[in-house]
């Protein structure tokens, strides 16, 4: 499953909640009737949107069953989720996260330098954390120096400029 979203905290007393979203499409995601999966442990548990709105850029939804601040409180720093068969085509040149991490690293030129743990950022500036033989190491997510993305064959061709994989040293 992939992750769209992060409950902050409770809003307002009727057992609404705040969502730091981590998708690009807010209005397919949270409207009232989605389905939208969370996880604690091994459980994975099925949620209903009932309201959703939102404030300076972020969701602010109500979940069937949760109906009070109390009950919101509890639920402050699930992720929200959903099967990856439900996400969107991207375009071109446009990646999710997760298709990402698990990637390796190299040069133009051939040299390992390790395997994508994360991608940290927005769509206006993101980067690849990497695990690489002496630490992480911090790429930009940027054509000029990710010049190869293969998903399918998980590796990614980088030409980094002079000097950004010392300063991860």
């Amino acid at each position: 499953m992939a992750v769209v979203g992060t409950i902050a905290r409770a809003h307002g007393l009727k057992g609404q909640v705040i969502v730091n979203p981590e998708t690009d499409f807010l209005e397919a995601r949270f409207k009232p009737g989605a389905t939208l999966f969370t996880k604690r442990g091994p459980d994975v548990t099925a949620i209903a949107l009932t309201t959703a709105r939102f404030q300076n850029g972020r969701p602010v939804i109500g979940i069937e069953g949760v109906e009070t601040m109390s009950d919101a409180e509890r639920l402050a720093g699930l992720e929200l989720r959903v099967p990856v068969e439900e996400l969107v085509a991207l375009p071109d040149g446009m990646f999710y996260h997760h298709d990402l991490i698990g990637c390796q690293v190299v040069t133009g030129g051939g040299t390992t330098i390790g395997t994508v743990e994360d991608v940290e950022g927005t769509l206006t500036g993101s980067r690849l954390v990497v695990a690489g033989a002496t630490g992480e190491i911090l790429i930009p997510l940027a054509n000029e120096i990710c010049r190869t993305i293969d998903v399918a064959g998980k590796r990614i061709v980088i030409e980094p400029p002079d000097g950004l994989l010392d300063l991860n040293a």
